[in-house]
C-alpha cells in the first residue's frame, strides 16, 4: 500500500479516504487496520507526500515522507522503534532518528521532520494537512 489512493480518486469519488479536508479540515487517509504495526506507509493527499506510522501500542502518528536531510521521499520506509519513551522512526537513508511525536531528531543530527496532527475516528486515521 504505498499510495493510498490515486490523485483520480482524490477528486472522483468525494468522501473516500484522501479527498479534500472536510468542513473541520481534517482528511480521511485510511482505516487504521490498514496500517501494520511498526511499519510506515505513504499517502498523498493534496498533493502532499506524508509518511504514516501505526506502533506496537496503536497509535498512529503522521509525518513529511520527506526525508529532512537529503529530500528524498524515504521516511515511510523508515525503521519503527523507541528511544526511551518517544515513538520513533529512523531515516532510511542516513539513520536520523525523529521522535514521531515532535519530529526532534533525537539521534544523528540537528533536523527537524515536519509532523502533522492525526485523530482517530470510527476506526479511520484522519489527518489535517500541511499548508
Amino acid at each position: 500500500m504505498d499510495r493510498m489512493t490515486s490523485p483520480d480518486d482524490r477528486t472522483a469519488r468525494p468522501g473516500t479516504p484522501g479527498t479534500a479536508p472536510d468542513a473541520t479540515g481534517w482528511v480521511d487517509v485510511c482505516a487504521v487496520s490498514d496500517l501494520e504495526v511498526n511499519w510506515g506507509e505513504a499517502a498523498i493527499v493534496a498533493g502532499h507526500e506524508y509518511a504514516v506510522f501505526r506502533t506496537n501500542d496503536d497509535r498512529v502518528f503522521v509525518t513529511d515522507h520527506r526525508d529532512p536531510r537529503s529530500g528524498a521521499l524515504v521516511m515511510a520506509r523508515g525503521i519503527v522503534g523507541r528511544h526511551g519513551e518517544r515513538h520513533t522512526v529512523a531515516s532510511p537513508l542516513y539513520k536520523e532518528t525523529y521522535d514521531l511525536a515532535t519530529g526532534e531528531c533525537v539521534a544523528g543530527g540537528d533536523h527537524l521532520l515536519p509532523v502533522h496532527p492525526v485523530r482517530l475516528r470510527d476506526g479511520r486515521v484522519l489527518l489535517r494537512p500541511a499548508d
